[in-house]
């Protein structure tokens, strides 16, 4: 673990160096007055499989970016010493992601399921804007275990709509630990022309995470088709999954766009794969080399953005069965 997570500072430090040098080429996007609220939800049961409720079952999270230049003075600093000159906002989001086992109804899932966890956080970060790189900074700090609430939201909508409730909770369940998280990400915005009257572009990307919850190095990249492209870099997502960030600016009345887009992911630690960091709980083997596929349509409308993702996903643990795991995240975003 060590070793890996000095490779992923040196990915940082390397990173916030060239790309620094790059943006300082780029134009600075005009200012926009207006925050941004987000809600989004990701969720399992929208899915081709026999399996639904299981492995990655939910995220929710409420987000709050501010207008740009409404930045604390400490922060504006480390973005314009890290990447140079460029429009700034920051966010704010609280979050909740749930997990569970295929195996829900018995009680007592056998050996070499996923553990049951809920995890809660509180994300800060500070966003820095060109007309051609998005660049992303902060930390996630909150708690894992039956204190995040894991158990009290699934089984109390599953009452809500007359399901059953999982059971297994109080028996195979990562425990409680608080997490903290350091996360990083830049995104490229590439115009690639026209096709059938139709702008597009490519948003490459690369972010890292390094804490006691997750320690991983991502990289892909999105192709999108559609009208005001430039009014923003890709549609968002729960932590974490890749995203384009909550912040964008409508540069028409109707923009749009479809995409398509795929991931790689180094995965040095996974506490909620591998179980607690500093007690006994439940633990399976994790695959350390993980991939995504994602498809979907945005568009903003007066102001307001909503966008869609299918997200079909490689195993993150050895044992992991009924093949690539699937969800949908449906996000909605509004301009005050």
């Amino acid at each position: 673990m060590a070793r890996a997570s000095s490779v992923i500072a040196r990915l940082i430090a390397a990173s916030g160096l060239s790309l620094a040098a790059s943006s300082a080429l780029a134009a600075v996007p005009p200012p926009d007055p207006q925050a941004i609220w987000t809600f989004q939800d990701e969720n399992a049961s929208i899915t081709s499989s026999d399996l639904p409720d299981r492995y990655y079952v939910n995220g929710l999270l409420l987000g709050y970016t501010s207008p740009t230049e409404d930045v604390p003075d400490f922060a504006s600093r480390i973005g314009r010493d890290l990447w140079g000159e460029g429009r700034q906002r920051v966010s704010v989001n609280i979050g909740q992601s749930i997990y569970t086992p295929a195996d829900t109804t018995s009680g007592h899932p056998p050996a070499g399921d996923r553990p049951f966890a809920g995890v809660l956080t509180a994300d800060f970060a500070l966003l820095q804007d060109t007309t051609t790189t998005r660049s992303i900074i902060g930390v996630d700090i909150g708690l894992v275990g039956p204190d995040a609430g894991g158990q009290l939201v699934q089984n109390g909508f599953h009452s809500i709509i007359g399901q059953k409730g999982t059971r297994g909770w109080g028996t195979y369940q990562i425990q409680d630990e608080p997490v903290a998280e350091f996360v990083s990400a830049r995104i490229w915005r590439l115009n690639t022309g026209t096709l059938g009257g139709l702008e597009t572009d490519v948003l490459p990307d690369v972010s890292v995470g390094l804490g006691n919850l997750r320690i991983y190095a991502m990289t892909g990249g999105v192709i999108r088709i559609g009208q005001g492209l430039q009014s923003d870099f890709g549609v968002p997502r729960v932590f974490p999954g890749p995203s384009g960030g909550d912040a964008y600016t409508p540069v028409a009345p109707f923009d749009w766009y479809a995409f398509v887009g795929a991931h790689g992911e180094g995965v040095a630690h996974d506490m909620l794969i591998t179980g607690n960091n500093f007690r006994t709980s439940p633990t399976v083997s994790l695959v350390p080399l993980q991939g995504e596929l994602e498809i979907g349509l945005a568009m903003i409308l007066d102001g307001v953005r909503i966008s869609y993702t299918q997200a079909f996903q490689t195993a993150e643990f050895r044992t992991q069965r009924a093949g690539l795991h699937q969800f949908g995240s449906l996000a909605a975003s509004f301009r005050f």
